[in-house]
Parts: structure tokens; sequence; C-alpha cells
């Protein structure tokens, strides 16, 4: 399918009820292509009126929701995961137009967004509680699993369909209703999935989708709605604060995956032409705009300056260019605010000593676009050792002792994930088991899988997604004391 003809495919009102409705007042919101500027829809825009809808079809539905059998809300999930694939190209495609990242790289996240759907299709039916004696002899212990209730997921723009699939998959698995508010900048992947659903057979109001150029206004009465039980969010630590704040006045179910400064350290016995490869890919995945992109590259100084020449040679081959031409290996950041924040944190370093081995300086022109660039000799006073770039960037410090590399790896409020090449077992063990962060990669430079845990700690918030442990996240547990 030809990009007018997907845009006009898509729809574009608010998914309410099971069905496509204007927003309150006809209000809408222009969704804008990130390699050119220009406008690419125009999509409903909801308000508070419009929410409170939502959580009305959700309150309306939970009880038939939950009481589905298992089997059953296995099978449509397993169905949403199919016509997900069937449809892997549109998906792909449009993911590109509206978030701007290169096919392959939308590719690969309709391959692991519709994962979440297949996988939590089949958690669906192995929700499990337990049966025993109380061990005082008077009676017995029956403890069961039930869903939360009424969910409300919030979004990102850097993940358009995973973001939404590892929410949207474990709640519905659970027996909950869901209200997704994806992110201004991507509604469209949103929209085109909650139509997927619907089509799969997923029962009216179970899932309502909002898009808003005003998330606070649509949120704010759903938080302080009796009727909500959950909220899960995806984002950046301050809004996470936030939302954890005003969740608490109804002391609401909350998970969030927040901000990431993920350290990738090198040590002198690693493989190094290996971290070179996994260092492409944590720095590079998604254009480097992921929560878990390696932000900060500690390399032991015996080896640094030949790790850092190899990096810059595989970062020069990095073209730039519209995520649609296939010549194109690194597309455009979301939007001028992104390209300003990166381009300040190159210059900050800069200024503070960092030498710029590599790009270094937007081009200009339509587009949002920053390239590949490689920092060596990064000061530790440098700002973009402490804050998200969540660009192309990579920046890289040495150290001289293991004992220093995990230091300054932990020298951060942020702890969702790691990376870490060596090639001694022991040390690899050692090493992992003393970082704070919710995940690490060993000799490995891409970690997220739908079959594992998903979450960080630390300022990179709690609980999560995927896994046997992302279900959880959406039951309550019963306890049913026995005679």
């Amino acid at each position: 399918m030809d990009e007018r003809t997907l845009i006009e495919s898509i729809p574009t009102k608010l998914w309410i009820g099971g069905k496509q409705v204007d927003a309150a007042g006809g209000a809408t919101f222009t969704v804008v292509n990130p390699a050119t500027g220009e406008p690419l829809a125009e999509v409903a825009d909801a308000g508070p009126a419009d929410g409170l809808l939502a959580l009305d079809a959700a309150a309306a539905a939970q009880r038939e929701w939950a009481a589905t059998p298992a089997r059953k809300r296995g099978e449509i999930l397993r169905a949403v995961f199919e016509a997900i694939t069937a449809r892997a190209d549109d998906f792909a495609l449009l993911m590109t137009l509206e978030m701007g990242k290169v096919l392959a790289e939308s590719k690969g996240e309709v391959a692991y967004g519709a994962e979440f759907f297949r996988w939590f299709s089949e958690e669906a039916v192995r929700i499990a509680g337990r049966y025993t004696h109380a061990p005082a002899g008077t009676g017995r212990i029956l403890v069961g699993k039930a869903p939360v209730g009424p969910c409300l997921a919030i979004t990102p723009w850097n993940f358009p369909l995973a973001m939404g699939t590892r929410k949207i998959g474990p709640a519905l698995a659970a027996g909950c209703t869901m209200i997704v508010k994806p992110a201004a900048e991507t509604p469209l992947t949103m929209l085109l999935l909650g139509q997927l659903i619907a089509d799969a057979g997923l029962p009216d109001g179970v899932l309502s989708v909002l898009p808003t150029s005003n998330a606070g206004a649509l949120t704010a009465p759903l938080i302080d709605d009796p009727r909500l039980r959950k909220l899960t969010f995806t984002g950046s630590t301050g809004v996470g604060r936030k939302l954890i704040e005003q969740s608490a006045k109804g002391l609401l179910r909350t998970s969030m995956e927040l901000g990431g400064n993920a350290p990738f350290v090198v040590f002198d016995d690693a493989d190094l032409d290996a971290a070179v490869d996994g260092a492409m890919l944590a720095k590079l995945r998604n254009g480097g705009e992921a929560c878990t992109a390696a932000n900060r590259f500690h390399v032991q100084n015996s080896v640094r300056d030949e790790f850092s020449a190899k990096l810059t040679e595989r970062m020069r081959s990095m073209t730039l260019g519209p995520g649609t031409d296939p010549d194109s290996k690194l597309g455009p950041l979301i939007n001028p605010a992104q390209l300003e924040t990166v381009s300040e944190l190159v210059r900050d370093a800069v200024a503070v000593g960092a030498q710029v081995r590599l790009g270094g300086q937007a081009p200009g022109g339509p587009g949002y676009f920053y390239p590949a660039t490689v920092l060596a000799d990064v000061p530790v006073e440098a700002r973009i050792l402490r804050e998200e770039v969540f660009g192309p960037v990579a920046a890289i410090a040495g150290f001289d002792t293991e004992e220093e590399g995990i230091a300054a790896a932990n020298d951060t409020e942020y702890g969702l994930a790691a990376y870490i090449y060596t090639q001694s077992l022991d040390r690899a063990l050692r090493v992992a088991e003393a970082l704070e962060t919710g995940m690490v990669g060993v000799n490995r430079g891409v970690i997220s899988d739908a079959a594992a845990p998903f979450g960080g700690v630390k300022s990179s918030g709690f609980g999560r997604e995927g896994g046997s442990e992302g279900i959880e996240e959406y039951l309550e547990t019963k306890y049913i004391a026995l005679q």
C-alpha cells in the first residue's frame, strides 16, 4: 500500500465503545511527518468528556470481560497477533511516517510488538492460585487472582506499537478493561491497532483509544475517578512523578516505566569487535530514541582508543535520510524540541572538553535530522553523562579498574538497563550483580524480549512488563479462608 492510500485508510476518530466517534465539539489536531515537518493527518482530539465516556464504557464492560473464560480471552489475543503479522508492512510504513524511524527498525518493532499478544494469549490460561492447609490446622488457605479492573495506559511516541501492546496484552489477558492514551506525536498506529483488536472479536467497551493534544486535561479526571483502578505509564521520570502524585488520592495500582541512562561498560578482556557490534545495536536501535539505548560508554582505558576508533568507523556508515528511503540507515528525531535537546547536550559536552570524533552538528533543512555522533574523552561534568540524550550520540569515557567501571556505571539516578562486555564469566556475573539496574545485557546489545520482565529501579520506575511477571501487574491477590 502506498503512503497516501495507507494514511487515508487509517481511522482518525476516537475509539470508544467499539466504534469510531468524533471528539466532543469536533476538535482535532495535526500529526506531523518528522522527516519533512509537513502535516500527515488530522486526528480527533479527546477532552475530559470523551475520557469519561470511555471510562463509562470500560466500567460497564468490566464484569462481563472478567467473567469471560481465559481461553476465549487468549484466542482473541492470538487473533490480534495474527492480524498484526498479516499487516506488518502497513504497520511498519505507518510508524516510519509518523515517528521517523527507518523501515527496517519499524519492521523489527512490528515483530516485537505483535509478540506480546502471542505471549499473553498463552499466559491468559496460566493465571494460577494455590490451596494449602493452614499450618495451625485451623482450616484451609485458598489463594486466587482477580483482575484489577479498569486501567488507564499512557504510551510514548518512540515505540508507537510495542509500548501499547505490552500493556494491552497483559491487561486483556488478565480480564481488565483498558483506556489507552497514545502520544500526540504518534496516535495513528494505536488507532489502527484498536480497529484490528475490535475486528478480532473484542467486546465493545473493553478497549478505548483516545488521542489528545492535552494529556493532562484528559487524564486528570480519569485518575480522580474511583472507577479507575490501575494506571500504567511509559515516559519521562518527571511526568511519571506527577502521575504518581495524582494517583495517590485514589490509591491506584501503578506501574511506571520511566527514563533511562544506560551505561555500556567495556572491559579490557572483551572481544572488541563483538563489543562494537553490540554498541551499534544498543546505541542506534530506534535511532537512539529508546529508554534502553546505551547513553554512556565506559571503556577500560587500555582498550579505549581502539574501541573508540572502531565504533567511530562503524557509526560513519549510518547514512542520514527519511525512513522511507531504502538507502537511509538513520531517520529523523521526533520533533524540533528533541533535536534541540540532543544538540544542546553535545554543545555542552564539547564546551567542557569532549572531543568530537564524528558528527556533532545538525545538517539543517527540512525534517528534524541529527547525524550519528561520537564524543571521546567526555569529562565527568558533561551533562550528557547524567541526562538521557535520546538521540544517535555515543559519549565515551574511560576507567582503570573494575571497581571504577562499576562505580561510573552506577553514578546516575536512573536504573533501567545496562550492558557489559567481557569474556570472563566470573566478571560478567560479578558486575551484573553489582549494577543497580533492572536489566543487564551481557555480551549483547539488545535485551528486550516479550518473554522477559522489562523494567527498572531507582528513578527508572517500578513494575515489570513482559514475561510471566507482566500479567501480575493487572491482577489482585484474593485470599479465601476455608473451615
